[in-house]
């Protein structure tokens, strides 16, 4: 057992095991930024059409209110 640890203690002190280790940190930061980054872009397309849909609603409910005032009149 005491040989397995010191296998492993020579292993990760290598310079090769640290620049594997850092560039699979860097792909797991890398991967959560994207993520994140696509969450954000959804969500701003996602209100950027809520507000068009609200303005074709209320365009609508107003042409909608004209009519019937025209209606009314006659």
């Amino acid at each position: 057992m005491a040989e397995m640890v010191q296998a492993y203690r020579h292993v990760a002190a290598s310079d090769e095991f640290k620049e594997r280790e850092r560039m699979r940190s860097k792909a797991r930061h890398d991967e959560a930024q994207a993520l994140l980054n696509r969450d954000e872009h959804w969500k701003g397309v996602v209100a950027e059409k809520e507000v068009h849909w609200k303005g074709v609603v209320a365009e609508k409910d107003e042409l909608i209110a004209r009519l019937r005032a025209q209606i009314n009149e006659q």
